[in-house]
């Protein structure tokens, strides 16, 4: 059985999510980031970056949210999580997720993660960091709904784990006091995804 690492408010819910809507029979252990749990020697066994989402398989360890949604995409191809038939359209979902890993993410981090940049003692350049977070990502996301969101989902009219993906980052928007409203294609992605009962089960788990 997989096991599966995750922490709350974090980007592990994209692939909690997949776990889900693949079908897969998995093992969840939430870990507190609050006491520390992803710097304890257990967990770093796990995973030395000390952080989440990790899934253990029967082969070892996968670590970053776009090798997990892929991982999770191919081993369960009957639950049409990715393009597998399709060369240039699975591409372009791992295009999309690689955006959101490698620049969505990084400026929602500049909010709350900024001595990850600078020394802890370096006040001035942390504020400053977290006042731009927001034009940061409010700009990342006009993006997305202009240019990349093609459809009723990501890749059009064909669901994936861009989808997964995109309902966890805009769920941080809020604490970025922007109104997901803004971008009402992702706003209707993120509403009908909101129904689904998978959706509904993890978020729950995910609770503070």
């Amino acid at each position: 059985m997989l096991t599966f690492y995750y922490a709350p408010g974090t980007c592990a819910l994209a692939s909690h999510l997949a776990l889900e809507f693949a079908g897969a029979a998995y093992h969840p252990v939430r870990l507190d980031f609050k006491t520390q749990q992803q710097r304890a020697p257990e967990y770093l066994k796990v995973n030395p970056k000390g952080r989440v989402p990790a899934l253990a398989t029967d082969r070892g360890v996968i670590t970053e949210t776009p090798a997990i949604l892929q991982f999770i995409a191919q081993s369960f191809p009957e639950a049409g999580l990715a393009p597998l038939d399709d060369a240039f359209q699975l591409a372009k979902m791992n295009e999309f997720n690689s955006y959101l890993c490698s620049t969505v993410h990084v400026a929602h981090a500049h909010k709350g993660r900024g001595y990850r940049w600078v020394e802890t003692n370096d006040t001035a350049s942390i504020e400053a960091m977290k006042k731009k977070a927001p034009q940061n990502v409010a700009e990342s996301f006009a993006l997305m709904e202009e240019q990349m969101v093609k459809g009723a989902w990501v890749l059009g009219e064909r669901f994936s784990t861009s989808d997964l993906y995109l309902y966890t980052l805009a769920s941080w928007l809020p604490g970025h006091e922007i109104d997901v409203s803004r971008f009402p294609r992702i706003a209707d992605l993120k509403r009908r995804l909101d129904a689904k009962p998978q959706v509904q089960k993890v978020v729950a788990l995910h609770k503070a």
